[in-house]
């Protein structure tokens, strides 16, 4: 039961401990690009923001890698700080100053809805064999061990997306994406989804000419 709780905890805080069963992001364009936008840009700062320290990394690093990918600069605002660093707009505003971002991206949970199914485990027998006093017949003593039940869970994850413009401190291009994924009681971690989700969110970035191709 300890197990199933701190599970329940660490998806809660968004660590993103992941199945193998994903149907991917679907993306919703919640802002169309801004005819002010100073696109493309080239220097983007990026933000995540969740409750775990480490799932914000995740995130940051791998939509980092992404930009890279496509030969765009991008900074990873948790390489820029630590778990005690302040996580308020002071912060940030530094961290636009000090790499001279043209751009801030920034990611946010804007629902989680976690769906537990209680499944039954596979027994274990022990059989013990003592021969008898009689030829060919034994004494069969027969030990079932059943495992308490586990928890399966579906989960239903919606993350918004939004594009800052630091030129004219604006709002300037937004994007919603919805994924729906499933952890087995018995699944170790797998981090596929933060790369479907990185990959999602910098496809749109370049689909609508905000990154250079």
């Amino acid at each position: 039961m300890t197990i199933i709780f701190q599970r329940i905890l660490f998806i809660v805080s968004l660590a993103f401990v992941l199945g193998a069963c994903s149907t991917g992001p679907r993306i919703t364009k919640t802002q169309e690009l801004s005819s002010a936008a100073d696109v493309p840009y080239k220097n983007i700062l990026v933000i995540t923001l969740l409750s775990s320290f480490d799932s914000r990394r995740y995130l940051e690093e791998e939509v980092v890698a992404q930009l890279s990918g496509r030969g765009t600069r991008a900074v990873a605002s948790t390489s820029l700080m630590d778990t005690r660093t302040p996580v308020v707009r002071e912060t940030f505003m530094k961290m636009v100053r000090d790499i001279d971002a043209d751009a801030v991206l920034l990611t946010q949970m804007v629902s989680l809805r976690s769906v537990g199914t209680m499944v039954d485990m596979n027994p274990e027998s022990t059989i013990n064999l003592r021969p008898t006093g009689y030829w060919n017949v034994f004494s069969v003593d027969t030990t079932e061990y059943v495992e308490p039940q586990a928890v399966d869970f579906e989960h239903s994850l919606v993350m918004k997306t939004d594009l800052f413009s630091v030129k004219s401190e604006d709002t300037v291009w937004g994007i919603e994406s919805r994924s729906k994924f499933e952890l087995g009681f018995d699944q170790a971690k797998d981090y596929r989804v933060i790369v479907d989700e990185a990959r999602a969110i910098v496809s749109s970035l370049a689909g609508d000419g905000i990154i250079a191709l």
